[in-house]
């Protein structure tokens, strides 16, 4: 058989629509309407663990707001550049919390030019803004707009969220399955929903459904790919 029936699938691009939002439905109400510049508030600041999705929705915000006009998306916040790229622009900056001081000072500017400007600036960061490591007037200007907490989904919301996932692409899955995956490998929602691909691959190229058996052969075949050994 073909390792590639044991290899985890590549992860999809981060978009609104394979986000699961559990307890985050404002959030992403919040996000959709910044990416259609339907907001007034010149800055977001998301926090929380990171296994929360906060990285997938700066994606997924990028991604919406396409083409609406200029984008700068910054996944290290040492690249900052304090000039936005043009009238109205949305400025992304992953991971804030790591801004040296050259950075800060950049991001402080920065944030007042889109003020000006009518631009946003979303950020993502591990702490909300008081707690964040930075020049008290950058804490400030980022406190100033919409903090959100991004709340990571419990179990039982990650096991609605594959069955919704299987569903969608037309993949048959048991509970027991969904409650083995959770048990046996690693548990954020990329590793997950990349597992359940290539368990579809594995069912398809041994003509067998997906059942726990199955999955433990896969896991065990698998091996560090799936985080545990089965």
């Amino acid at each position: 058989m073909q390792q590639l029936t044991f290899e985890l699938a590549p992860p999809e691009p981060p978009t609104f629509a394979n986000f699961v939002a559990g307890r985050n439905d404002e959030v992403v109400a919040a996000l959709r309407q910044l990416a259609a510049g339907a907001i007034t508030e010149t800055g977001i600041l998301l926090w929380g663990a990171a296994d929360s999705g906060r990285t997938h929705l700066l994606h997924a915000t990028a991604a919406l707001a396409a083409g609406r006009g200029p984008v700068a998306f910054h996944t290290l916040a040492d690249s900052v550049d304090a000039a936005p790229p043009g009238p109205g622009a949305l400025v992304l900056v992953d991971d804030v919390q790591a801004a040296g001081d050259a950075a800060q000072g950049r991001l402080f500017t920065l944030y007042n030019r889109l003020r000006e400007t009518g631009g946003h600036l979303l950020v993502v960061a591990d702490a909300p803004p008081g707690r964040l490591p930075l020049r008290e007037d950058v804490r400030t200007r980022l406190g100033w707009g919409l903090v959100f907490e991004v709340m990571a989904l419990g179990d039982s919301e990650k096991g609605e969220a594959l069955q919704g996932y299987a569903r969608e692409r037309g993949v048959p899955l048991a509970p027991d399955v969904i409650a083995w995956l959770l048990a046996h490998g690693r548990r954020d929602m990329t590793t997950l929903t990349a597992t359940l691909q290539a368990l579809d691959r594995f069912s398809l190229a041994t003509k067998r459904p997906i059942t726990v058996p199955l999955a433990r052969e896969w896991g065990r075949e698998a091996g560090d790919l799936f985080g545990r050994k089965a």
